[in-house]
């Protein structure tokens, strides 16, 4: 029996009549395919999707010279998980198997796994999203031309019991919304601003993690549409609103004794943790945009804001760029606070894998610890963040540790992809500067 024939077999027994097929794009869009289980698994033998993915900007605009066709896929079978708004469907993920497989942010991520792996370690990682969400619709957007937008419980307040009371109803449809999804859910909470929203996701294996993160936010902004409001990713909004992140947390495991390697018998930062906060504080500044990969991501990093402007760490403060839980016990982990909540989750959870990776291997000693620094403050001898996504674009095509841990391929055309976003929106004029500029 094929594996073909045993995914059949499978569909046929969970009575999945419908498949939602697709890979992820940069932006962490699911572009898919919907087709019924027979056409599905007719078309499984031979998979194919068109290969524009890598070359399209986040308004699906082509660039690049083609030829546009259709390239060979590889089914991730176990990827196969529920699917929250259709009955008896389920989502499928798929894989470039051709010469554009290597773009892709999976296979960026699939390398930095079977690195670990190849160095004896398991990695677990959970991605922590904050979302707003607002009294609009698509159409009412466009009609306001994206501006005075409604917001959702104006007055909501952080962790506020009275939110929570409130919205019951909506937040228990949000996380059933998201479980239906194959998400694996911590908790949903309020948190700072007017309706935002804060989603604990539970620690999975690095891939599922990452595709429980582009699948949360497939389903928030899913069920959002049909409660006729809008959910919203983007890193800051302007105005009242806060910058939102998407963070990410990370543990690694001896593959021998199952061990958690940052587990440490004082309940202290251990040597193996501050290699890889080392490892990391060395390569995030050089291959920033790949958690950084919209121009809209660095007014998160305005002075006075709460996004760290440095690789800063420390143990349990929230104002560093990595947080440190240390614990004797099996919960000891290292949280990577940088992203926002439009990050790609595959490409930032390679970013901070592939930094912590070389931090143990190098024995790379980090920057000193700032557990009373403010997200504003600069420790000595650290080096700044880009200033924007052109700025990061340039480091990241310079960058010799990028092109050796992500393959100097997606090294150089990834950067290409952030200088065309930068591009896009160069000469964008906003209505701020129009009020402040226009008059003189």
């Amino acid at each position: 029996m094929t594996d073909i024939d045993q995914l059949g077999a499978r569909l046929e027994r969970d009575g999945i009549d419908i498949l939602h097929v697709g890979l992820f794009d940069y932006a962490s869009v699911f572009r898919e395919r919907r087709l019924k289980r027979e056409q599905f698994l007719a078309w499984a033998r031979d998979p194919r999707f068109s290969n524009t993915l890598p070359h399209w900007d986040s308004a699906d605009s082509l660039f690049g010279g083609g030829p546009y066709l259709t390239e060979a896929l590889s089914l991730d079978v176990d990827s196969l998980r529920p699917y929250a708004f259709e009955p008896k469907a389920a989502a499928i993920v798929a894989d470039y198997a051709g010469e554009n497989r290597e773009l892709m942010p999976r296979a960026v991520l699939a390398r930095q796994i079977e690195r670990a792996a190849s160095m004896g370690y398991e990695v677990r990682a959970a991605f922590e999203f904050e979302v707003i969400f607002l009294k609009e619709t698509a159409a009412s957007l466009r009609d306001g031309g994206f501006s005075a937008m409604r917001t959702f419980m104006p007055e909501n307040k952080c962790w506020s019991g009275q939110t929570a009371a409130e919205q019951a109803e909506f937040v228990a449809g949000l996380e059933k919304a998201i479980t239906d999804h194959g998400v694996s859910l911590f908790a949903v909470a309020g948190e700072l601003g007017p309706g935002c929203f804060e989603a604990t996701l539970a620690a999975e294996t690095p891939m599922k993690a990452a595709d429980d993160a582009a699948f949360f936010r497939q389903a928030a902004r899913a069920y959002a549409r049909r409660q006729d409001m809008t959910a919203s990713f983007m890193a800051h909004m302007g105005g009242a609103f806060p910058g939102i992140g998407g963070h990410v947390t990370l543990s690694l495991r001896d593959r021998k004794t199952g061990r958690n390697v940052f587990s440490d018998p004082a309940a202290t930062t251990n040597q193996a943790a501050k290699h890889f906060i080392g490892g990391l504080a060395r390569l995030v500044p050089e291959a920033f945009a790949l958690c950084a990969h919209t121009v809209n991501a660095y007014r998160r990093f305005a002075p006075g804001s709460w996004a760290p402007k440095s690789v800063s760490w420390a143990e349990y403060t929230f104002t560093t760029a990595v947080r440190s839980v240390p614990s004797a016990e099996d919960s000891a982990r290292l949280e990577f606070r940088l992203p926002g909540a439009d990050c790609n989750p595959h490409l930032t959870l390679a970013l901070a894998l592939a930094g912590g990776l070389d931090g143990l291997e190098g024995r790379i000693t980090p920057p000193d610890a700032t557990p009373f620094g403010g997200p504003d403050d600069i420790p000595a001898g650290a080096t700044r963040l880009p200033r924007d996504l052109k700025d990061a674009a340039d480091r990241l095509r310079q960058s010799e540790l990028a092109g050796r841990n992500f393959g100097e391929a997606f090294t150089r055309h990834f950067a290409k992809v952030c200088e065309i976003e930068h591009a896009a929106l160069a000469r964008a004029v906003s209505a701020a500067e129009l009020a402040r500029y226009l008059e003189g």
